[in-house]
C-alpha cells in the first residue's frame, strides 16, 4: 500500500521545527521513520503534514557531560551500538540497541523516535527506566526535561506534549556497574514478547549495592520490577535467591496477551527472562 497524500517539510532549524508544529494542523514528525512510514503505508496513520527532523544539525551527537552521557534523539540505533564511548561508559545502551530488529533498521531508527513511539513491545523503554535516564524536550514554552520513570503513560503514550520535540537523552555513566539486556524475540519483527533490563553493582563483599530492572512487552507501557529489586538489593545473589525473586516480575502488572502469547506464557517468560538477563549481568 501507499500512504495517503501529505504535505513534506524538511526544516533546517530547531525553531523552524518548532514553528512548523504549532502553526499546521494534523503534523507528525518524522525521526528514522521505522515506526512512523509502515503506520502511513497501511494508512492507520494519515498526517496531513510530515515534518522532517533529519536536516536539523546537532540532534545525532554523542558525548559526555559531566557525570552522565548526552545522546541525541536522532542518533540511531546503529551509532548507539557501535559507539566507544558508551561501550566504555553506558554499556547496558548498546547491548540493547544490538538486539533490535535487523541491520536496515538499525541504520536508520533513531533513539528519540523509539522512545517518543514508546511501543509497549520496543527495547529502549525498559532500558532507559533501568537506567534512570531523563529525556529533552523543547516547544513553545522553552526546555524541559522528563525522568525516564514519568516519561511513559500507556500504549504509544508518552509525556511528550503535543507541540514539544524530543531532542535529547541523558544517560549515567555506569562506574562499575554489570549489565545485560535478553530479550524473547517475536522472529519475524524482532520486537520483544518480553524483553528485560538489569543493571547492578556489587560492593567490595559481593553484595547487591543497587539494582534497576527494566521491562518491556509485558504490560501497556515498559515498567521497573520494583519487586524484584527489591528482593536483591542488599543480598548476596545466588541463583535461588534470583529465581524467587524474579518469580515476582509482573507483581500488581496488567500482563498484555495477543496473537504472540498469552497472560501465562507473557508471566512464565517475564519470569525466565528476568532470571536470565540477572544472571547475565553478574557474570558480564
Amino acid at each position: 500500500m501507499i500512504p495517503a497524500p501529505f504535505e513534506y517539510h524538511s526544516p533546517t532549524s530547531l525553531k523552524e521545527a518548532l514553528d512548523l508544529l504549532t502553526s499546521k494542523e494534523d503534523v507528525k514528525l518524522l525521526a528514522g521513520g521505522q515506526s512512523l512510514v509502515p503506520l502511513m503505508k497501511l494508512r492507520l496513520a494519515k498526517p496531513k503534514h510530515i515534518v522532517d527532523l533529519g536536516g536539523i544539525p546537532g540532534l545525532e551527537s554523542i558525548r559526555e557531560e559531566g557525570d552522565g552521557i548526552s545522546i541525541g534523539a536522532l542518533a540511531t540505533h546503529a551509532e548507539v551500538e557501535s559507539s566507544d564511548l558508551l561501550r566504555k561508559r553506558c554499556p547496558l545502551l548498546p547491548q540493547t540497541a544490538a538486539t533490535i530488529a535487523d541491520v536496515q533498521v538499525r541504520n536508520r531508527g533513531t533513539l528519540g523516535g523509539s522512545l517518543a513511539h514508546a511501543d509497549p513491545a520496543g527495547d529502549l523503554p525498559a532500558t532507559i527506566l533501568a537506567l534512570d535516564a531523563q529525556m529533552k524536550t523543547v516547544g513553545p514554552k522553552g526546555e524541559r526535561w522528563i525522568k525516564a520513570e514519568d516519561f511513559f503513560f500507556g500504549l504509544l503514550m508518552t509525556a511528550l506534549e503535543p507541540d514539544e520535540i524530543l531532542t535529547e537523552v541523558k544517560v549515567p555513566v555506569l562506574e562499575h556497574a554489570k549489565t545485560a539486556y535478553l530479550k524473547a524475540a517475536q522472529r519475524a519483527s524482532g520486537f520483544a514478547v518480553v524483553g528485560v533490563a538489569a543493571c547492578l553493582k556489587l560492593d567490595a563483599r559481593g553484595t547487591c549495592e543497587e539494582i534497576a530492572v527494566g521491562v518491556t512487552g509485558v504490560a501497556d507501557k515498559a515498567y521497573r520490577a520494583a519487586e524484584v529489586e527489591r528482593r536483591l538489593k542488599g543480598k548476596r545473589l545466588d541463583a535461588k535467591l534470583i529465581e524467587v525473586a524474579a518469580y515476582e516480575v509482573c507483581r500488581s502488572i496488567d500482563v498484555v496477551e495477543d496473537i504472540n502469547g498469552s497472560k501465562e506464557y507473557r508471566t512464565h517468560l517475564a519470569r525466565v527472562y528476568t532470571g536470565r538477563a540477572i544472571e547475565a549481568a553478574l557474570s558480564a
